[in-house]
């Protein structure tokens, strides 16, 4: 081809070469030191245990109230038990539960009890019974009518003899012996007289059981009224209907509603902290306020209740007085629940720190003080205690600040930091 019908060539588009930059010796080695640094840094990051979210709470001062929580129920301070003073059929009670009574009002009558059914051979027995009596009674008068005879006849006897001893035509031992007799006599009357007062007496005795058995109503007017034995209110009835009681049976119960105190059974363990006077808070009675209130006796003798858990617990009463006007606590009745919070040790300024910080620490106390963001243990000294804080008597200070309900992870030393931010 000839030179003419040759393509032209252009040149093409070539980039234009960097030029290399020649790292010295001195910036090798900074690189490298910087590589070896991170490399290092994480290394470390990679092995070392992140910080442990804690929560952490301040050591104050401020007040501290030391109580004993118990459950209790209100009773009224005085109340009388009515019973039946013997056996009869109590009439129906018209009173209901919170009506006023005043002494010596009616409150109960009794009536004798019907008698019991007879057969007609029972009948029979009572019958004979009643004409037995009735022969008895005239057999006995028969025997008084022959001792007053015999009586008579003595008293003449003694009078002739005493009359032919003045006339010297007796002799004396004669004459003792018509006196004697006399006297003999005259017993002997007084004693027929009282055996008629005893057939008379068996006579009605058996009459009365007959007239009983054939008029079973005849006794129906007799009655026994029970009454109040004080001013008050009808707290509860035992029996309202009509029905037999035997003697001492309870037939209502009598009091003031408005004078109730509280009884709390607390743990023997607690009731030696508890002196009568101390101030006694009580809650969740029903009301919008905490109602105030004393210990007026700690009981002097326990007894045994079996817990919720099966485990024997030896008890002992509080007797809890209210105090205030009576309007706070109109409301409660008798064996109303309520919640006490019995006041055993109050300071107001005392250095405290939560309870759930505190941990055993060998034979003492410890916590773990939360500072420049790890937990450091520390040995404490405590003093009272209460469910949500405790007294620190040593080795703590307002403002440290210290790790709740520490668990197994944290550790003297262990880094930590705040879960709440």
């Amino acid at each position: 081809m000839p030179p003419s019908q040759r393509p032209t060539l252009r040149p093409s588009a070539v980039p234009a070469r960097r030029p290399r930059v020649r790292m010295t010796p001195r910036t090798k080695w900074v690189l490298g030191a910087v590589a070896a640094v991170a490399l290092a840094l994480g290394v470390v990051r990679a092995f070392t245990p992140a910080a442990l979210a804690v929560e952490v709470a301040a050591v104050t001062r401020g007040p501290l109230r030391v109580t004993v929580d118990e459950d209790g129920r209100t009773r009224v301070t005085d109340r009388f038990v009515v019973s039946a003073p013997l056996a009869g059929t109590l009439g129906r009670i018209e009173l209901q539960p919170g009506d006023p009574v005043r002494r010596g009002d009616a409150v109960a009558r009794i009536v004798p009890l019907a008698s019991p059914l007879l057969d007609p051979r029972s009948r029979a027995e009572s019958e004979a019974r009643v004409a037995a009596a009735v022969a008895a009674r005239r057999q006995a008068q028969t025997v008084l009518e022959r001792a007053g005879a015999a009586a008579g006849q003595a008293a003449r006897e003694a009078a002739r003899e005493r009359a032919l001893l003045g006339a010297g035509a007796t002799a004396v031992r004669a004459a003792e012996q018509a006196e004697l007799a006399e006297r003999m006599r005259r017993e002997e009357v007084a004693s027929a007289e009282f055996g008629v007062k005893v057939a008379a007496s068996e006579l009605e005795l058996a009459r009365a059981a007959l007239r009983r058995l054939d008029a079973p109503s005849a006794a129906a007017g007799e009655q026994l009224v029970v009454r109040a034995p004080v001013d008050g209110r009808v707290l509860r009835l035992d029996q309202k209907s009509e029905g037999v009681v035997q003697p001492g049976a309870a037939i209502m119960e009598l009091g003031d509603p408005a004078a109730i105190e509280a009884v709390v059974d607390v743990l023997t363990i607690d009731a030696v902290r508890i002196q009568p006077g101390v101030p006694v808070l009580i809650e969740e009675w029903g009301g919008d306020s905490v109602l105030l209130g004393h210990v007026h006796r700690v009981e002097p003798s326990a007894f045994t209740r079996v817990s919720a858990l099966g485990v024997e617990e030896q008890r002992v009463n509080v007797i809890v007085h209210f105090e205030g006007p009576p309007g706070g606590w109109r409301a409660l009745g008798d064996g109303f629940r309520v919640e006490t919070r019995i006041v055993v040790w109050e300071d107001g300024d005392v250095l405290q720190v939560p309870a759930g910080a505190v941990f055993r620490q060998g034979e003492g106390w410890g916590v773990y003080v939360a500072a420049g963001g790890r937990a450091r243990l520390r040995t404490i000294k405590l003093g009272r205690r209460n469910d949500t804080a405790v007294q620190v008597l040593g080795g703590l200070e307002p403002g440290d600040t210290v790790v709740l309900y520490p668990g197994d992870n944290v550790r003297d030393g262990q880094r930590i930091e705040d879960d709440r931010r």
